[in-house]
């Protein structure tokens, strides 16, 4: 196989497996375990995947990394598609698997139950409008993005890369779940939103433009505040 086609692979199966447990968790195990629980599965499946496809493709699983990352200059613009359209794919098939699992259960409807699908306004599990929405999920994948950079400089000690993303998805989650069930990643958003098949739909854009924005900016402070040397 290409090594594009590693990527490809080693991004669309990361991000299934995001979505798997991430999604899934509060799908499948929300009502008991809670929004911590909720949490701490995604950042569990984050820090996993980093360290099991963290040496193909660098584990990005999220088009919102891959964007904060070309604006490094850690990722070249031609690799972008390598890895955004697998994420995106396989974070379709992931909640293909949630949702094949979920309708074991007489009554689960997908749409009723908003599917873990990402919202605002009456959609927000805390009732946040649009404007908290949209700063939460700019300042949030900020936040999650720089630190994503900050596990590749020279300077990172070896080994601690998937402890680092793993509890930084983990704290941003804690954070932002009231505000807008939290994205911070277009490829979970828009696998949720399609099989909510609704409202979820309707407001998706929210969860593709505003995660991205948030990476951008991301790029931008990294490559401001880290010295060349550490890069």
């Amino acid at each position: 196989m290409s090594e594009n086609g590693r990527i490809a692979a080693a991004e669309g199966l990361g991000t299934a497996v995001l979505v798997i447990v991430g999604a899934g968790s509060a799908v499948i195990a929300g009502s008991k375990i809670g929004n911590a629980g909720v949490a701490i599965a995604f950042g569990l499946s984050l820090l996993t995947m980093a360290y099991a496809i963290g040496g193909i493709s660098g584990c990005h699983i999220n088009p919102a990394v891959s964007v904060g990352l070309w604006v490094t200059g850690k990722l070249k613009a031609e690799k972008l598609p390598v890895y955004i359209v697998p994420q995106l794919l396989g974070g379709l098939l992931g909640a293909l698997l949630v949702y094949a699992i979920a309708t074991g259960v007489s009554g689960f409807s997908a749409s009723d139950s908003g599917f873990a699908s990402n919202g605002f306004g009456d959609h927000s599990p805390g009732g946040y409008g649009l404007g908290s929405v949209i700063v939460s999920e700019i300042v949030m994948t900020a936040i999650f993005v720089v630190v994503v950079c900050s596990t590749s400089r020279k300077s990172m000690p070896a080994g601690f890369t998937g402890l680092a993303v793993g509890l930084a998805l983990t704290m941003v989650h804690l954070v932002s779940i009231p505000v807008d069930n939290t994205s911070v990643n277009p490829a979970r958003s828009l696998a949720t939103a399609v099989f909510q098949h609704g409202w979820a739909l309707q407001q998706v854009w929210v969860f593709l433009i505003f995660p991205t924005v948030g990476g951008v900016l991301a790029g931008l402070v990294w490559k401001q505040v880290v010295q060349p040397s550490d890069a």
